[in-house]
């Protein structure tokens, strides 16, 4: 992570500068890709401020705190700015899982092969192509959708685990389940 230290009416010292890499260095699990780091250590009467921008991939973050110390300033900056980053990648994080979520039942494409294009020297060949819509639900619920389908299997998105599964008809009238562990 590269910081650019900017001193106003404030002398920039090695330790300081440590200090500031150290604490700055927990929003590395946060921030993805840190475009850069700038920190301007500002010295008022009786007012110590550290003023933090960070930039990166998925916008910015800014962040000013003062203290009696320049010391506590930076650690209160910092706290902030971690604080920030982590409701901003929370934010991000279940935006895309209600997307995924809330994009209502998924369609997944289905090739049916000839069973002769599987000997053949050119390679399989789809004769039929077919969306399948992957909805949540029980499978209780999806045994009895099978039942009345006319196919010999029935995708669904499990509401217990939320993984994909595939509930089958076997030769023995009985039923099977497919439940991948990824």
């Amino acid at each position: 992570m590269q910081i650019d230290f900017t001193g106003r009416h404030f002398e920039l010292d090695d330790d300081i500068k440590e200090l500031a890499a150290k604490r700055l260095h927990k929003l590395d699990k946060f921030v993805e890709d840190p475009v850069g780091v700038q920190l301007v250590l500002v010295a008022e009467k009786n007012r110590q401020t550290a003023e933090l921008h960070v930039s990166h991939r998925f916008g910015s973050l800014k962040a000013t705190e003062s203290a009696d110390d320049m010391r506590d300033a930076i650690y209160a900056a910092a706290d902030k700015a971690e604080k920030q980053a982590r409701r901003s990648r929370k934010k991000f994080i279940d935006q895309r899982r209600r997307g995924q979520r809330g994009s209502g039942p998924h369609n997944w494409p289905l090739d049916i092969l000839e069973a002769q294009s599987m000997s053949s020297e050119e390679g399989p060949k789809v004769v039929k192509t077919t969306s399948l819509p992957i909805k949540p639900m029980s499978i209780e619920t999806a045994a009895s959708e099978l039942g009345r389908s006319k196919n010999d299997f029935f995708v669904f998105r499990d509401s217990d685990t939320d993984k994909v599964s595939v509930i089958y008809r076997r030769k023995d009238d009985n039923f099977g389940l497919i439940a991948p562990d990824f």
